[in-house]
């Protein structure tokens, strides 16, 4: 944070990025806190405006994650790869 203004960015590695992409996630903590980003799948930057938020953003990150991997699975399990 800096002037009230937040800056955020996510990365995420090579064998992770067919399960998360680092835009998605940066992009969804950005739009609690009043801001927008975006980027690649491996690295992305955003930034956001509403500082009272950000404590709350971050909770979301964990079940967003787990979200994502759950639903991953199912979806793997569906067509017997898992």
């Amino acid at each position: 944070m800096n002037d009230d203004k937040i800056g955020l960015i996510a990365g995420v590695t090579k064998d992770l990025i067919g399960k998360v992409k680092a835009g998605d996630l940066v992009k969804m903590v950005a739009e609690q806190v009043g801001g927008k980003g975006g980027g690649r799948p491996d690295m992305a930057q955003a930034g956001g405006t509403d500082v009272a938020a950000l404590p709350a953003a971050i909770q979301t990150v964990q079940p967003w994650l787990e979200e994502r991997y759950n639903y991953l699975k199912h979806i793997l399990r569906s067509i017997n790869v898992l």
